[in-house]
């Protein structure tokens, strides 16, 4: 599973678009055969089992990396970090969790693109903290939700909102406005890379999530949502009532409205709530438990 055996972008005009189609060969797997070749890599050290599984999610890596264009990097070498992410969530995935690779996958992707953006950028040092990562690779987006569009400083309100929902100090976000901003303008050239060249302008980033991170979203909420409605079934129309009305409900009721539906005191009400979130809780892992079980099956029958 060597980075030497994967695809590479070559350097000059074309490279990109040339690699995208050698990656478009590599098939796609069906859950059942993604299960089998993590359990055979996991299990027997299969490295041929690896490598499919790799290969199989380098456009998922692809599209990932387009997202972080906007940081005038070669996407090269995003992409190449990407992939380097995608082994470690391969020697990591455990497929007996019930979810798929890519759902686990995305997430070390990210975070290895992420540390090579932090590791390249001058301006972010490396005893960044949490925060201030988190401020680095979403002020551009938040900046686009409050249409603070104009150059220059955001005004004082406009950094109140963005400090608060990224929990940040408003120092902080001045600083990373003015160190991502400076006085560059949209048609400044940026510095050639390996053939690569062009303006800051050609590097914006698309913000909107991607067809495939949206998919891989929508099936683990689509699998938590079947799961839930199954486990609910173990509760009677009572408790059935107070958990959603405590638990599921956008705008909780009150325990002290619930006593008066009920014609029962507060303390029982949340006593109802408690037992019953234990009910669905084991009911949820009961479920998730025999869908595992019957993969197995389903697997070692094919084997």
């Amino acid at each position: 599973m060597a980075r030497a055996n994967l695809p590479s972008i070559a350097s000059g005009e074309g490279g990109l678009a040339r690699y995208l189609d050698e990656i478009r060969r590599f098939p796609m797997l069906e859950p059942q055969e993604e299960y089998m070749l993590a359990k055979r890599y996991a299990e027997h050290d299969d490295r041929g089992a690896a490598h499919r599984l790799v290969t199989s999610h380098l456009r998922l890596v692809a599209k990932i990396a387009m997202g972080y264009r906007g940081y005038g990097l070669p996407i090269g070498e995003v992409v190449s970090e990407g992939n380097v992410g995608l082994m470690q969530a391969v020697k990591r995935f455990d497929p007996d969790r019930g979810f798929r690779l890519a759902t686990y996958a995305m997430w070390w992707i990210k975070a290895s693109i992420q540390e090579y953006i932090l590791r390249s950028w001058s301006l972010v040092k490396m005893g960044t903290t949490a925060n201030q990562k988190r401020l680095f690779f979403n002020l551009r987006k938040m900046k686009s939700r409050i249409q603070a569009l104009d150059e220059g400083d955001l005004r004082p309100d406009q950094v109140q909102q963005i400090a608060t929902q990224l929990g940040v100090s408003e120092e902080e976000v001045v600083s990373m406005n003015r160190r991502l901003s400076g006085d560059a303008s949209l048609n400044a050239p940026i510095r050639a890379t390996e053939g690569e060249s062009g303006e800051w302008q050609d590097w914006l980033v698309d913000q909107s999530e991607s067809q495939e991170d949206i998919l891989v979203e929508q099936d683990e909420l689509d699998q938590r949502r079947g799961m839930l409605r199954s486990a609910m079934n173990v509760l009677n129309d009572r408790e059935r009532r107070i958990f959603e009305a405590r638990r599921l409900a956008e705008d909780p009721i009150t325990l002290e409205a619930l006593s008066g539906e009920f014609d029962i005191s507060r303390e029982r009400v949340r006593q109802i709530e408690v037992r019953a979130f234990e009910k669905v809780q084991k009911a949820v892992k009961d479920t998730a438990e025999a869908a595992r079980r019957q993969l197995r099956v389903v697997s070692e029958a094919t084997a």
